[in-house]
């Protein structure tokens, strides 16, 4: 690949960025400014991935993520297959509580969302499919962060720890004993370590080789407990690492 075309490759790549981080759209001049490039560049190369389905305009001049992009990563095959493989078992946690359940998979220093099923008289979350959660403040991160190497694990450590709210850990030597109790127990519990009031319960879901490779959660309000919560989840994410124990002899291919 030339240069040039390395550096286009990037800008589209901070276009993308961009766009990741603002779920209701921006407009060609937004993108610019927060990709860091010329607006001219911007409006040529927005105009090129919206014509491709990439993005999409809206009628106030705003541009969203295009259907496209969505088939693109719908066919990532680590997340789609272990998605399809797990999604019976958040189903059945789903109704089973009535609450939000999330299905998380970790992503370099970020765990994030591969599915979600959103109840309607639940709590709000900001959660979305896509959406990305900090390791050390999330139920679902933590579990990730508990079952990683010991290196990976103090590579996250090291920080920095954002402290989003008076309960989020931000203390490398307090988070590090709580990774021990929840390898240890194998369920992680976080109670308005996000700025939303929320309660969440997570579990690991593992493979043939005890490899933790995604983790499932239910999110409830944070004045409820979790206790009556645990068993639901444990339950939930230990079918589903047995089915997906099962799933490389039945398919024959990777997640």
């Amino acid at each position: 690949m030339s240069t040039s075309s390395r550096g286009v490759a990037a800008k589209v790549c901070a276009i993308l960025d961009a766009l990741c981080e603002s779920p209701s759209g921006l407009t060609a001049s937004e993108i610019a400014r927060r990709a860091g490039m010329p607006v001219s560049t911007a409006h040529r190369l927005v105009r090129t991935l919206a014509e491709w389905g990439g993005l999409e305009r809206q009628a106030d001049g705003r541009y969203l993520a295009g259907l496209r992009l969505w088939e693109v990563a719908s066919s990532a095959p680590r997340a789609g297959g272990l998605r399809d493989t797990a999604r019976p078992y958040l189903e059945d946690l789903y109704e089973a509580t009535g609450q939000n359940v999330q299905l998380a998979v970790r992503d370099g220093g970020e765990a994030l969302v591969v599915e979600h099923f959103a109840a309607r008289n639940a709590i709000a979350t900001a959660t979305r499919i896509g959406g990305r959660l900090p390791l050390h403040a999330s139920g679902v991160g933590q579990v990730l962060l508990a079952f990683s190497s010991p290196e990976e694990q103090e590579e996250v450590l090291a920080g920095p720890l954002e402290r989003f709210t008076d309960r989020t850990l931000s203390d490398p030597a307090t988070l590090r004993g709580v990774l021990a109790d929840v390898r240890g127990s194998g369920v992680a519990v976080t109670n308005s370590s996000m700025p939303l009031p929320a309660l969440a319960v997570a579990a690991p879901i593992t493979d043939g080789t005890a490899r933790c490779v995604a983790a499932m959660a239910v999110v409830v309000p944070s004045e409820l407990t979790a206790t009556p919560y645990v068993a639901a989840v444990v339950a939930a994410a230990r079918g589903a690492s047995r089915a997906v124990t099962d799933r490389p002899a039945r398919r024959h291919r990777p997640f």
